[in-house]
């Protein structure tokens, strides 16, 4: 099945290095890896559940319009399980914020998923560890 996808130059031309050094023979093939990648992600997140210790990384635009507004939002939502959060200026318009959590594995996912899907994030990583396994 063919797609047609719009990207920023920047972007692409920063998929394209990737990939011309990864020797991929095209970019098609590329997308397609990536996109299983990121399906196993998506599964791996699925599978998060039970009393967990989180870290969520994210990168965003902290000039777009109303994102500040949101993430604050996301946080005062969450802020029963939030134990910390670290915030660092990368350059005139990127940040990055590192906050850790403690609870529900679910609740933890589901603030990295509101935090992915708003306009501005360039990045959201999410990582968790099972209470059990460090006690």
């Amino acid at each position: 099945m063919r797609i047609g996808v719009s990207l920023p130059d920047n972007l692409l031309s920063r998929f394209d290095e990737i990939i011309g050094s990864w020797g991929y023979s095209s970019r098609s093939e590329a997308i397609r890896d990536a996109i299983r990648n990121y399906i196993q992600y998506y599964d791996w997140m699925n599978e998060v559940e039970g009393e967990r210790i989180g870290v969520i990384s994210i990168v965003y635009d902290q000039d777009k319009k109303g994102l500040l507004d949101s993430l604050m939002q996301i946080q005062n939502e969450y802020c029963k399980l939030m134990l910390s959060a670290f915030h660092v200026y990368l350059d005139r318009e990127s940040c990055m914020e590192i906050m850790t959590f403690k609870g529900n594995g679910k609740d933890i996912k589901g603030a990295a998923e509101k935090m992915m899907a708003l306009k501005g994030v360039k990045h959201v990583k999410l990582t968790t560890i099972a209470l059990d396994t460090i006690t």
